[in-house]
């Protein structure tokens, strides 16, 4: 009977063992110690870090408000995420768009655009230096392009999203070009506590 006992409690060992990691669209990068530490300003002048979305998954993208293209298909295909997911998971997921343009990308400019693709989204400034180092912790690039004039240039960058599960630890890059299909997986995976 103990050697019964005994190759049952193996067995389930063996099989507990053998489950598989969860399988995501997305570059898994889970043990990655990137952007803990960031503390940008919101449109109303408030600090917020990582902290304080502890609870919901966070899905963190660097771009400008005058990106011609990059930055508000990213937006647009966050917002259609959010609606696959519904609406009791939708609420557990937070969208962040921090700025690489300080200079134009206006606190009030912020609180205009991006509240615009949905109005749970939040836009985060910091001056230039501040911008650089967060930037710099999540290996984000993004270079001024001069334009014609002073004021119109462009910014070359980096275009991958970042995502933080409810424990705010960064699991995954979403390239940009996901469907938001396979993004709403993704994310019901890590509210799903995979």
């Amino acid at each position: 009977m103990k050697l019964l006992s005994a190759l049952i409690f193996a067995a389930g060992l063996l099989l507990g063992g053998c489950s598989e990691p969860p399988k995501f669209n997305a570059t898994d990068i889970t043990g990655v110690d990137w952007g803990k530490d960031f503390a940008l300003q919101d449109p109303t002048g408030a600090t917020r870090r990582l902290a304080d979305f502890k609870g919901k998954a966070v899905v963190l993208f660097f771009g400008y408000t005058q990106c011609p293209d990059v930055c508000p298909t990213n937006m647009a295909a966050m917002r259609d995420t959010l609606k696959l997911l519904g609406p009791e998971d939708a609420k557990r997921v937070q969208v962040i768009f921090v700025t690489v343009d300080p200079n134009r990308d206006t606190p009030q400019l912020l609180a205009q655009y991006v509240p615009w693709f949905d109005p749970s989204f939040i836009g985060l400034w910091g001056d230039e230096k501040t911008v650089g180092a967060v930037a710099q912790d999540f290996k984000v690039f993004f270079a001024k392009q001069p334009g014609k004039e002073p004021d119109k240039y462009s910014i070359d960058h980096s275009s991958s999203s970042y995502v933080f599960d409810p424990q705010g630890n960064l699991r995954l890059t979403v390239r940009h070009g996901e469907t938001p299909e396979r993004v709403a997986a993704d994310l019901k995976l890590l509210l799903a506590g995979k």
